[in-house]
């Protein structure tokens, strides 16, 4: 088999990754130093003069990084002790292995954007933990819970929609759930525009009924994969037998609105019967900016259930009671937030390759994911999205994206030229979306 091409990276330069390390992550480092700093008071009154010490420590280091980058200078390895520090450290050699310039080091616009990217986000993890005791802390907490309450109207309507769906479901037939399964699908891909680190950690939250704009936005599904995902899901309701498990795996990307989009979806799931399960993945750290942790899970459960909105409250409870009874479950990975590609998890964590071949289905939200499923290449837009998967199969799986990196498989002949003459950013803005589907072997 011929050898996959090369890596998104920063040489090349006015290219969206060279963009990202130039001015989106020196943007997101300083946010995240004026958080520290604004938190200042709040250390001091938990910890006393040792919380002024940790705050300055972890601002000096944020800012050692930041300086790093903006010079360009070789990558270092890590040196706090975690549960990732080896794994990582392994990762870096390797990429030196393959470095061809004089001194033999990485550096932040000559290697892979996608291992220069999630290393600056472990990087800001070490300058936390190195800290204590604000070693706890998640510079970008405030963040994600304003894109929550901003998105307010969008998720009161999101959850009104959703109790009165629940009313009738029982009645629907076959033709109308398909309809009201698309509907909530195309919610949980536009819910995925919601992204605070393409924003530079900026407000993305959403201000608008999103259900109302469904129609207008189909246009922009470049690669529909819905019907596969109806027929898999409905073909194994009619079949399995009483007690048989029907499972769908969500790994998770933003918290805040997104992760509402993608509740409403594993409610309807469960309720419709299409599914008797559903497992959610998340970030062990804080990552990206906006990625959703075990505590912004929780969180937002709890918001939603305190709300004064009676539609909304009641989502809260059942969404609390399907983790009671263990037909919603949380877990996290370490391999979640490392630099491999996902071609490499069953040689990296096979306990989560593993775990994820229980599946019937795998929903891979966002960006990241559909990066890290395709390696973040330089791919040819029509290569088979199975081809680029390069041997990940763990289970069925779709990926729900819009679109923020220059990378896109699995197109029609002609049909990413088209794009770039009529809208030459239409990779990175957001404001196309596809569900790409790898069925079974």
């Amino acid at each position: 088999m011929a050898e996959p091409p090369a890596s998104l990276s920063g040489q090349d330069v006015g290219s969206f990754a060279y963009l990202t390390i130039k001015d989106r992550i020196p943007q997101i480092l300083t946010k995240a130093i004026d958080t520290l700093h604004r938190h200042k008071s709040e250390f001091f009154e938990k910890h006393g003069e040792k919380g002024m010490e940790a705050e300055k420590k972890a601002i000096s280091l944020l800012s050692k990084l930041r300086n790093e980058l903006q010079t360009d200078k070789p990558i270092i390895p890590l040196v706090e002790k975690f549960a990732d520090t080896d794994i990582w450290n392994q990762y870096l050699e390797h990429q030196q292995s393959l470095v061809s310039e004089s001194d033999g080091k990485p550096r932040w616009f000559y290697s892979p954007w996608l291992f220069v990217e999630c290393y600056m986000y472990r990087r800001i993890h070490e300058a936390v933990i190195q800290s204590p005791p604000i070693d706890d802390f998640d510079v970008f907490k405030e963040s994600k819970e304003q894109n929550f309450f901003e998105s307010q109207e969008s998720i009161i309507a999101l959850g009104t929609h959703l109790q009165e769906l629940l009313k009738t479901i029982e009645d629907l037939d076959e033709n109308n759930l398909k309809n009201e399964f698309f509907k909530l699908l195309q919610i949980s891909l536009w819910g995925n525009k919601c992204d605070l680190s393409l924003s530079s950690g900026n407000t993305s939250s959403q201000k608008t009924n999103i259900i109302n704009s469904l129609e207008q936005f189909k246009p922009f599904i470049l690669v529909n994969d819905m019907e596969h995902l109806w027929s898999l899901l409905s073909n194994r309701k009619k079949t399995r037998g009483k007690g048989t498990v029907s499972r769908v795996d969500i790994v998770l990307d933003n918290s805040g609105f997104e992760l509402v989009t993608d509740f409403i979806l594993a409610d309807f799931l469960l309720s419709s019967k299409l599914a008797t399960e559903v497992h959610f993945y998340g970030k062990t750290i804080p990552w990206f900016v906006s990625d959703t942790t075990i505590h912004d899970f929780n969180w937002l459960i709890e918001q939603v259930k305190h709300s004064n909105h009676k539609h909304l409250s009641k989502c809260g409870v059942d969404w609390e009671n399907y983790i009671k009874m263990g037909r919603w479950v949380y877990h996290d990975h370490i391999f979640w937030t490392l630099p491999h590609e996902f071609c490499a998890m069953s040689q990296v964590a096979p306990d989560l390759y593993a775990e994820l071949q229980k599946a019937h289905l795998i929903l891979f939200k966002g960006d990241l994911n559909y990066r890290k499923l395709t390696g973040d290449r330089k791919w040819e837009f029509t290569i088979p999205f199975r081809q680029a998967l390069n041997g990940f199969h763990p289970a069925p799986l779709c990926s729900i994206r819009t679109l923020k990196a220059e990378i896109q498989v699995g197109l029609q002949p002609g049909q990413g030229e088209q794009l770039t003459a009529s809208d030459p950013s239409w990779l990175t803005t957001g404001k196309y979306g596809v569900f790409q589907f790898d069925g079974p072997l």
